[in-house]
């Protein structure tokens, strides 16, 4: 047996009959503060300095991982 039964209310009022907590309020006093720290988080990184950071230490892993597919090749040649 089959039941089909079709509501028709708006989401503040389904939250109310299942007895949730209505989270608006702390979301509208939240999400201003997120956005705050957010745009100063994102003015604070100098794409710049990121690169200067970054750089050197992905050219150190890349010089590395030639020097592991050389030594693995000469291996290889070796076993021949």
């Amino acid at each position: 047996m089959k039941f089909k039964v079709d509501i028709e209310c708006t989401p503040d009022e389904a939250r109310a009959f299942l007895g949730l907590p209505d989270v608006k309020p702390l979301h509208d006093a939240l999400l201003p503060e997120l956005e705050k720290r957010l745009r100063s988080a994102l003015n604070a990184m100098d794409p710049e300095a990121m690169l200067k950071t970054w750089l050197p230490a992905t050219l150190k892993g890349f010089e590395q991982l030639q020097e592991m597919f050389f030594s693995q090749l000469g291996e290889f040649g070796r076993k021949k």
